[in-house]
């Protein structure tokens, strides 16, 4: 297993805890340099790369108009971008073997889109809909490609690692604004166990057919039907409109 992080140090207890199994490596996904390099030391010390789990990634709250030009770059470098440099990276050995599993991680924020978290949802949308293209790009080759959308977990991403627009606009209060860090009390309080969730990516990877989609978590699962469901209705409801748009014969 090659485990990576912007500082390696931080894995450093994985790797010596497994020192015949883990190798723990520096990466920054937004580097083409360090991209390579990391996928040369894996398969150097590995022989081949069968799964890739891009879980590269952090928060973003804003009210669009509020987005920083460069922070948004920077969020979409980082899950979208990122995503296909190492895609594009590991493809070519996995091709070759005419084997091999791409895991892309998404959030259940790509379905319901949430005020204030805009750009962070269209990053992750461009994910997804990379990954259901992608999929059946690869399915003739032998080669599964799947996104994992969790709900709430009790990770850093509500905490440290989570980032917002430097100057909120008072008429955006009431919604953008309630999700801003000042005003989220949801940290450390997420129903999802990461552990868990680790388990049950595992065993979608290791299934005959793994899911297009795999949602994670009883919170994601219901707003994810939710969305379905009110999508669903508002198809039919103006099914009439939609087909009127024929071309007269």
């Amino acid at each position: 297993m090659v485990a990576t992080a912007r500082d390696a140090s931080t894995l450093a207890d994985l790797a010596a805890e497994y020192p015949d199994t883990a190798l723990a490596l520096s990466l920054d996904v937004t580097d083409a340099g360090h991209i390579q390099a990391a996928v040369e030391r894996g398969t150097g010390r590995f022989g081949a790369i069968d799964v890739l789990v891009n879980n590269a990634g952090y928060g973003y709250r804003a009210a669009v108009e509020e987005g920083d030009d460069t922070d948004v770059r920077t969020l979409f470098d980082t899950h979208f971008f990122g995503t296909v440099d190492l895609i594009k990276a590991v493809l070519p050995q996995m091709r070759a073997r005419r084997t091999g599993t791409i895991v892309n991680l998404s959030s259940i924020g790509a379905r319901i889109t949430p005020a204030g978290s805009g750009y962070y949802a269209a990053a992750k949308a461009a994910v997804e809909g990379l990954t259901g293209s992608l999929r059946k790009e690869l399915e003739p080759l032998g080669i599964t490609a799947m996104v994992v959308e969790p709900g709430g977990f009790r990770t850093d991403f509500s905490g440290r690692s989570l980032q917002q627009s430097a100057e909120p606009i008072h008429d955006y209060a009431d919604t953008a604004g309630k999700r801003r860090k000042e005003n989220d009390t949801s940290h450390g309080t997420q129903p999802g166990d990461p552990a868990k969730a680790a388990a049950a990516i595992i065993t979608a990877v290791s299934s005959a057919e793994a899911p297009e989609v795999l949602v994670l978590g009883a919170d994601a699962t219901t707003a994810h039907v939710g969305v379905l469901q009110a999508q669903l209705a508002s198809l039919e409801a103006w099914r009439h409109v939609s087909e009127s748009t024929a071309v007269a014969e």
